[in-house]
C-alpha cells in the first residue's frame, strides 16, 4: 500500500508509522513482476497472474488489494514484455497503478541468466473526503482528489537459474507529492528498494524445500524483511510458513492443478497490537501459463 497522510488515526497509531508505499503481498515469490521488471519473460512461457488480498478482516476501512499481470518472452530474442495492474483501496483512498515492463536477458552459462529490466508506470490516486469524519467540520485541509495521475519509472536486475533467483529493483524512481489548496500533503510517493532471493533444495525424490526472502527499504521507514519456508511435495502440493519482521506470521498453501495452472492461498496473523482489532488477512492467487511444443519448459520452474 502507499502512504496517504489522511488515513484514519487507527491505521497510523497501530502501525506506528510503518505504513508501506507499495502494495504488500505475502506470496511475493510468485508475484515478482510487480516489483522487478527484469522478471518479465524469465519463466520462458506466457504467464498470467491474478491475486486478491483482503487485509485485517473486520477492521473498517482496512486495505483491499487486487493485482493482475501478464508477462512473456518474445520468441527468438532475449527480450521479455510485461503489463500489470494493481488496485489498492484503504479507507477513503484508492490507488490504481498500471505498469509496462521490458527486460533483456544475457545467458551467463548453461545454468544462469542475468536479466535487466525497466518499468514505466502511471498511478491514479483518489481521496473521497465524504468517507471521513473530521473533528472540525468543513476542515479547509480536507478536499477531494479525483484521478490524480502521477507517471513514474523504475528498473531492476534479476539473476536466475532453475534453482536460484536473486533480484534487486527500484520500481519508482520519482518521488511525488500531491498537495491541497493549503499546501498540506495528501499523497506522498517515496522510493522503494527491493531485494528478493530464493533457492530450491532437493531433499528427497519427492520433496523440495524452497526458502525465500524479500527485503524492502522505504525512505523514512524502518527496514522490512519477509522470510518464508515452503515445502513442495511431488511437484504438486506446496505447504509452508512465513514471517514478516515485527508484523505478522503466515501460513501458505498451493497446488499445481495442471502443468499450466497453479493456485495459492495464504493467511496472515498479526503479531502487533493490531491483532486485537481484526481476524487476520487472506490472500489468494491464480497463475496460468500458456505452453506450446517449443516453449514448454524442459525442467520445471518452482518460483
Amino acid at each position: 500500500m502507499r502512504t496517504k497522510i489522511l488515513i484514519f488515526a487507527l491505521m497510523l497509531t497501530c502501525y506506528s508509522g510503518l505504513a508501506q508505499q507499495d502494495a504488500q503481498f505475502t506470496q511475493y515469490m510468485y508475484n515478482t513482476i510487480n516489483i522487478n521488471p527484469a522478471y518479465a519473460g524469465s519463466r520462458g512461457v506466457m504467464s498470467i497472474f491474478g491475486l486478491h488480498r483482503t487485509q485485517w478482516v473486520g477492521l473498517d476501512g482496512a486495505p483491499t488489494t487486487n493485482a493482475f499481470s501478464l508477462n512473456t518472452p518474445i520468441n527468438n530474442s532475449n527480450l521479455g514484455l510485461g503489463v500489470s495492474l494493481v488496485s489498492d483501496k484503504i479507507g477513503p483512498t484508492s490507488d490504481n497503478t498500471i505498469s509496462a515492463d521490458l527486460s533483456y536477458t544475457i545467458p551467463m552459462n548453461d545454468d544462469y541468466k542475468l536479466s535487466f529490466g525497466v518499468k514505466a508506470s502511471g498511478n491514479i490516486f483518489n481521496l473521497d473526503t465524504d468517507k471521513l469524519t473530521p473533528a472540525q467540520a468543513n476542515d479547509p485541509n480536507l478536499q477531494n482528489f479525483d484521478n490524480e495521475i502521477s507517471p513514474n519509472f523504475g528498473a531492476g536486475v534479476y539473476l536466475h537459474s532453475d534453482k536460484l533467483y536473486l533480484g534487486l529493483s527500484v520500481p519508482n524512481f520519482l518521488q511525488d507529492s500531491k498537495y491541497n489548496d493549503n499546501d498540506v500533503a495528501v499523497f506522498q510517493e517515496r522510493m522503494n528498494f527491493y531485494f528478493i532471493g530464493g533457492y530450491v533444495f532437493d531433499i528427497g525424490s519427492s520433496v523440495k524445500f524452497k526458502p525465500a526472502v524479500l527485503t524492502k527499504l522505504v525512505t523514512g521507514a524502518p527496514l522490512q524483511v519477509d522470510a518464508s519456508a515452503n515445502f513442495l511435495f511431488f511437484d504438486k502440493l506446496m505447504l509452508g510458513g512465513a514471517y514478516r519482521w515485527d508484523a505478522a506470521v503466515s501460513a501458505l498453501a498451493g497446488f499445481q492443478v495442471t502443468d499450466g495452472l497453479f493456485i495459492g492461498y495464504s493467511y496472515d496473523m498479526e503479531t502487533t497490537e493490531l491483532r486485537r482489532y481484526n481476524s487476520g488477512s487472506h490472500e489468494v492467487f491464480l497463475r496460468f501459463e500458456l505452453f506450446n511444443k517449443v516453449s514448454k519448459m524442459v525442467s520445471p520452474r518452482f518460483f
